[in-house]
């Protein structure tokens, strides 16, 4: 192997697509799912350069003949360069989490700085908070050790922190919806940064975006800043427009993972215009009633004669949170799929959301569709509904013409929204 990553599970790494996309050598992903076997590896040298994960950063450093100063204080090595048979270990996670804090706006500047977790990343995020001058870093644990003094999570929630940042797994793909800390009761947060890429807002991030935490960012940048540095490594020499790399390689990362979801009042043109959506982009189509159609074996309105409306939304909501959770897909979701607030929650966890609008005058009315009946029934629910769609959106996409004059809006609103 010349370059890949090691580490004991790597089945959703975005490394791969990352080095490869930038560079253009070949990138293997390399499990060892015990430490013999990270040992063994490391002793054959048999390899250029490799990024290292979770659990060998530490054993790393104990194998590299030299190790950078500032993974050293560290205490950890993600990247490991063979020269001639000797191997040297540096921290690129310093630098992309660093990167990642400063194009977001953090400012660790006299703050109290509340970190999440006691492993690896917990070092690398106070070193980046301490250089940057925080003048408290406070260290948070589920199981606290006193003699170092951490904090319960009950303890942090009253620490009076101005920024947070979490290096745990809480929250990370498949196991969404976990949060430890309740963002909502710490007034004065100015920023909340979770390491976790996968969903891009985990449940911290979505509580503290509620609660209105100005910055509230996810690890994606990190993860391809760190990677621009560490090739850097690799081949032994800068990229004349670093800075540019990275965004660029960050919103490549968006378009290949975010899902795109598709909101707006029944035979809008959401179906029509995700499967077109889908075809242009080359991903997976999901229309989410057909979904609750597939799971309940009957059709909506039979769902709706049985269980009434709160029975239909239930099911709906089962959908969003099964493909919500996903990555890269297109998904069009019911006319009501709004109305309740988990919803909303599970499709933007990990993706943007388009609203199609397309005038009251010209949507159907009956066709299989329960709740409407009749074209008062119908500007009635627009009523109702017009404010949470547009809530819910990350851009409004005009159906009032040709479909394929609808896709192309969605992609252009896509591409600004992926390069955010």
């Amino acid at each position: 192997m010349e370059y890949g990553l090691i580490g004991a599970k790597l089945g959703h790494s975005y490394s791969k697509i990352i080095h490869e996309r930038l560079c253009g050598y070949d990138y293997a992903l390399h499990p060892l799912p015990d430490e013999g076997q990270a040992r063994r590896f490391f002793a054959q040298r048999d390899f250029r350069a490799v990024n290292v994960t979770i659990p060998y950063k530490k054993l790393a450093m104990a194998c590299c003949d030299e190790v950078d100063p500032r993974a050293a204080a560290i205490g950890a090595v993600n990247t490991v360069v063979n020269r001639g048979g000797r191997l040297y270990g540096y921290n690129t996670d310093y630098m992309g989490f660093a990167w990642l804090c400063r194009r977001r706006g953090v400012d660790f500047r006299g703050r109290t700085v509340l970190i999440l977790g006691t492993g690896g990343t917990r070092n690398t995020a106070a070193a980046v908070a301490k250089d940057a001058g925080a003048a408290r870093v406070l260290t948070v644990s589920r199981r606290p050790d006193r003699a170092r003094g951490e904090l319960s999570y009950d303890e942090a929630a009253a620490s009076g922190a101005q920024v947070v940042v979490n290096t745990t797994p809480a929250g990370m793909y498949p196991d969404v919806g976990a949060c430890l800390l309740d963002v909502a009761a710490m007034p004065g947060l100015e920023a909340v940064v979770d390491v976790v890429y996968n969903p891009a807002r985990t449940e911290l991030l979505l509580r503290a975006e509620e609660a209105g935490v100005p910055v509230a960012a996810c690890g994606l940048e990190m993860l391809v800043a760190q990677a621009v540095y560490a090739a850097e490594y690799f081949l032994g020499r800068p990229f004349a427009d670093r800075e540019g790399e990275i965004e660029r390689g960050a919103a490549a990362l968006r378009r290949d993972i975010l899902n795109v979801s598709l909101v707006g009042m029944p035979s809008s043109g959401k179906s029509t215009i995700g499967r077109a959506l889908a075809k242009r982009l080359g991903r997976p189509f999901v229309d989410l009633d057909a979904e609750i159609v597939k799971a309940a074996g009957r059709a909506i309105p039979d769902i709706f004669a049985a269980e009434g409306e709160d029975g239909f939304r239930a099911r709906e909501s089962e959908q969003a949170r099964r493909f919500g959770k996903e990555s890269g897909l297109v998904i069009s979701g019911g006319g009501g799929v709004v109305k309740r607030a988990e919803n909303v929650r599970a499709l933007r966890q990990n993706g943007v959301i388009l609203c199609i609008d397309r005038p009251l005058d010209v949507l159907a009315v009956g066709g299989g569709r329960p709740l409407s009946s009749s074209r008062e029934a119908l500007r009635q629910m627009e009523a109702e509904r017009r404010p949470l769609y547009r809530q819910a959106a990350d851009a409004v996409i005009p159906n009032d013409g040709a479909i394929g004059q609808a896709v192309d809006a969605a992609l252009a609103a896509l591409e600004q929204l992926f390069a955010l």
